[in-house]
C-alpha cells in the first residue's frame, strides 16, 4: 500500500487585473520619484498657453482660426502637444534609457506577461495626459475659455484614449529604432518638430497641399478632433479618428516586428 506523499503548497495567482494595477501603480511611483522630470511635463504646456493667454486674451472670433477665437485654437493644439510630449517624447526616450540600462531586460525575465507591462505604461501615459489637459483648460478658463460642455465629453474622451494610445505606440515603434539612450531625444525631436509645425500646432496652415500631407499623419487629425470636441462639436469625427487608429496599428506592427529588451544592438 503506497501512501501519497505531502503536496507542495500552491500559492495563489493573482488576477490579472490586480497585476495590471501593481504595473501602474509601478509607472506612476518611477514617475513621481522623478520629481524634476515630473514637474517640467506638467509645467511646460502651463507656461507655453499661459504666455498665449496674456497675448491673445479677449480676441474676437477669426477665420484664421476656423471661426474659433486664437485662444480657443490654441487650448486645444497645447491640450494635444502635452499628450505628444506624454505618450510620444517621455515614452520613446525613458523605454530607450530603460533598455539601455537593463532594466527592461530584467522586466523581460520576470513571470509578468509583455502585454501587461505595455498596458501599465499607455494607462501611466493616459493619466498624465488627462492631468496635463485638464491644467491647460483649466489656465484657459481663466482666460475666457469655455469648458466643453457635458455633450462634448465622450468625444472628448474617445479622441484622448485613441490619441493617447495611438502616439504610445508610436513611440514605442521609435524606441525600438533608437540604438542608444544618448540619441533618443535628438531622434525623437527629428520626427516630432517638423510634425508639429506642418499640422498646425503652433499656427494654423493655410496651404491646400499641405493641409492634404499632414491631415494623413497623426498629429493633425489629433489636434482637429480635440479642436472640434472642445470647441462645442459633439459629433465623433470618424475620418480623423480613424487616421488615428491606422497609425496606431502602424506603431505597434513595428514594435512588435523591431521591439528589443537587451541592450545590445541587432
Amino acid at each position: 500500500m503506497s501512501v501519497a506523499g505531502p503536496t507542495a503548497p500552491t500559492t495563489p495567482r493573482r488576477r490579472d487585473p490586480a497585476l495590471v494595477w501593481h504595473q501602474i501603480k509601478y509607472e506612476q511611483l518611477t514617475f513621481w520619484r522623478n520629481p524634476q522630470s515630473a514637474f517640467f511635463t506638467f509645467v511646460f504646456p502651463i507656461v507655453i498657453i499661459t504666455i498665449f493667454g496674456a497675448l491673445f486674451q479677449g480676441g474676437e472670433p477669426s477665420p484664421f482660426y476656423g471661426g474659433l477665437t486664437a485662444l480657443q485654437y490654441y487650448v486645444a493644439t497645447i491640450a494635444a502637444l502635452s499628450v505628444l510630449g506624454a505618450c510620444y517624447s517621455q515614452l520613446a526616450i525613458v523605454l530607450s534609457t530603460r533598455r539601455q540600462d537593463g532594466i527592461l531586460k530584467r522586466a523581460r525575465a520576470t513571470p509578468l506577461p509583455t502585454w501587461m507591462y505595455f498596458m501599465g505604461l499607455l494607462a501611466h501615459c493616459v493619466m498624465v495626459s488627462i492631468v496635463d489637459i485638464l491644467l491647460v483648460m483649466g489656465i484657459g478658463k481663466l482666460y475666457g475659455v469655455p469648458m466643453p460642455a457635458a455633450a462634448q465629453l465622450p468625444a472628448l474622451v474617445v479622441t484622448l484614449v485613441l490619441g493617447a494610445a495611438s502616439f504610445c505606440a508610436l513611440g514605442v515603434a521609435v524606441a525600438s529604432l533608437i540604438r542608444n539612450a544618448e540619441a533618443a531625444p535628438a531622434v525623437v525631436q527629428f520626427v516630432l518638430f517638423p510634425l508639429m509645425f506642418i499640422s498646425g500646432t503652433y499656427i494654423p496652415i493655410k496651404s491646400d497641399w499641405l493641409d492634404v500631407v499632414a491631415g494623413s499623419l497623426p498629429v493633425k487629425p489629433f489636434n482637429e478632433a480635440l479642436l472640434g470636441a472642445m470647441s462645442g462639436d459633439a459629433g465623433f469625427p470618424w475620418q480623423k479618428l480613424a487616421v488615428l487608429l491606422a497609425w496606431g496599428v502602424l506603431g505597434a506592427f513595428v514594435a512588435i516586428r523591431r521591439f528589443r529588451w537587451d541592450p545590445k544592438p541587432e
